[in-house]
């Protein structure tokens, strides 16, 4: 055993007041660099991707600061009105791609109901139970690559009975779309059309294998080139890196969509995705609170998922960033009631 002399006390206690000083040095650097973001988002300018890289990579002790100046940025662009929508799974069947993730793919067996596509009267009916509960838009959604020449025809009329019979505002999301039938659902009255990217483009061949992530991209740009507003987003939580998360917010981003949908992965039995492990729920948060910085005018939805990896329905993340969510179900999965959702939207003071 060695003494200490008086020399070694003064010398450690030297070092306690420089890492204290080092400590509270980074701190304050911190909250000054998300306040000055937050400051220049509010201000109507962007960030850099450089600061925006440093916000979704700060420390877990910042997030608290991260999600409520996302929060501030969002209430100033939004008030405290929140977006839900209702999706219309118009044609439920097997599909001819193998997206790891998905129960609809005829790769896997995970035991779905299926049906072909709905008549125009059953989805008037749904539409109208949709805009009586609460719902802000419709969002017709059908289970294949791309749709024929005749399904294609099919959902036109479908639109067509819903404008007249309804007045919500409908979306589609009906897989890969050549330029013709983008400009005709924009003629229809079709506000937004949703084509996810699903995961970042370095993750992506391990998730799908029968078309490209330069396809998806090619329909986004249709859609925008045709007048369509856009929808996009994706699934986290497939066993992506963080890096690719940060990769897959960039490159939402980059399309400047008026709406964002992130799902939770939910693990389907049946799918190469069945045993995979949820994401902690920081790594959620500062997905969120990142693309708000990064879209400060955008509906940034909380999708499927959210019932089943989230405790608190996603109350959380609706005071992080996000401004809107899917009530009702998803296309195989249940999901909360209009009610248990408006409910909860009340609880944090939020308005449908």
């Amino acid at each position: 055993f060695k003494q200490k002399t008086a020399y070694d006390i003064s010398l450690g206690l030297v070092g306690s007041e420089m890492c204290i000083r080092d400590s509270n040095k980074t701190m304050n650097e911190t909250q000054k660099l998300i306040s000055f973001c937050k400051e220049q988002v509010i201000a109507g300018r962007n960030i850099t991707i450089k600061n925006a890289s440093l916000l979704f990579n700060l420390d877990n002790f910042f997030l608290t600061h991260l999600s409520d100046a996302a929060n501030e940025i969002t209430r100033q662009f939004h008030g405290s009105k929140i977006d839900i929508e209702q999706l219309a799974n118009i044609k439920k069947n097997y599909c001819s791609e193998d997206c790891s993730f998905c129960s609809q793919s005829a790769f896997f067996d995970t035991g779905i109901d299926k049906y072909e596509l709905m008549s125009p009267e059953e989805v008037v009916k749904e539409a109208t139970k949709a805009k009586q509960t609460g719902a802000d838009s419709y969002c017709l959604v059908a289970a294949w690559k791309e749709p024929s020449n005749d399904d294609f025809t099919k959902v036109c009329n479908i639109i067509k009975e819903v404008n007249d019979k309804v007045g919500i505002s409908i979306e589609c999301s009906l897989g890969f779309l050549t330029t013709e039938q983008a400009i005709t659902l924009k003629q229809l009255g079709v506000i937004r059309y949703n084509h996810n990217l699903e995961t970042s483009k370095s993750k992506f061949p391990d998730i799908c294998t029968t078309h490209t992530y330069q396809d998806r991209v090619d329909t986004l740009n249709i859609a925008k080139n045709a007048g369509l507003e856009l929808c996009t987003g994706g699934i986290i939580g497939m066993g992506e890196t963080k890096k690719q998360r940060e990769e897959l917010i960039f490159e939402i981003a980059s399309f400047q969509p008026e709406e964002v949908t992130i799902n939770l992965l939910v693990p389907i039995p049946g799918t190469p995705l069945e045993i995979q492990k949820p994401i902690k729920i920081e790594e959620i948060i500062r997905v969120f609170a990142t693309l708000r910085f990064l879209l400060p005018k955008s509906i940034i939805k909380i999708s499927g998922g959210r019932e089943v990896n989230l405790v608190d329905d996603g109350q959380k993340l609706l005071l992080s960033g996000a401004n809107g969510i899917i009530s009702s179900g998803y296309l195989t999965m249940n999901g909360n009631s209009p009610e248990k959702d408006i409910k909860m939207l009340k609880k944090i003071n939020l308005e449908v």
